[in-house]
């Protein structure tokens, strides 16, 4: 589990198919330092598994499903990617309860400056709009933020200085795909009540 707070800016190094999956190796020195074979590292907000560590980068898996379903099979040598290791039950919840499980690919319509933060409009594919609600919790790209503004085929959320320097989501731009993730709660609240329904 993780809780959407960034805690390094990574670089992918490489991103090589295999067939109908890829193998990804990105440089992060911090996420790495405590790392180990099998460990898991949201990149971009997908939760991923350490096959191979060597110096202050690490190689995981990304399968089908995975490229199929996130913004992953985009990346090239020198982008950047948000990073973040699993939280520690001692751990502080910093943002919310994050999967790293992505539930689909939204992108950015546009960008508004204000005085020190930006108002960023995200279109997201229809099935999901109605798990994000006003002053509810998503993750974009790996980072969990608050929604300003739900409609039908966006949302906005307005960035602090802080993670406009700290994250990916400083440097995109109109166009440019975003990993989301929903509430897990929202789902599983309207899996029960679906459930309950049918009875």
């Amino acid at each position: 589990m993780f809780t959407g707070i960034v805690e390094e800016l990574g670089e992918v190094i490489a991103l090589e198919p295999a067939g109908d999956s890829a193998r990804l190796t990105v440089r992060g020195p911090l996420v790495v330092s405590d790392a180990t074979h099998g460990a898991s590292i949201a990149v971009n907000g997908v939760c991923l598994t350490v096959t191979d560590l060597k110096d202050d980068a690490f190689t995981v898996d990304v399968m089908k499903e995975t490229l199929d379903r996130s913004s992953l099979a985009a990346l090239e040598p020198g982008s950047p990617v948000n990073l973040e290791r699993p939280v520690r039950a001692a751990d502080r919840l910093g943002g919310h309860i994050v999967q790293g499980h992505v539930d689909g690919v939204g992108r950015i319509v546009s960008r508004e400056p204000g005085e020190r933060w930006e108002v960023v409009t995200v279109e997201l594919p229809p099935r999901l709009a109605r798990y994000v609600v006003e002053k509810g919790s998503i993750t974009v790209d790996g980072v969990s933020l608050t929604v300003v503004e739900a409609r039908d085929d966006a949302f906005t959320i307005a960035l602090i200085p802080t993670t406009l320097e700290l994250t990916t989501l400083g440097g995109k731009g109109p166009g440019d795909p975003v990993n989301l993730e929903v509430d897990v709660v929202a789902k599983y609240v309207e899996r029960l009540v679906t459930a309950g329904a049918v009875k």
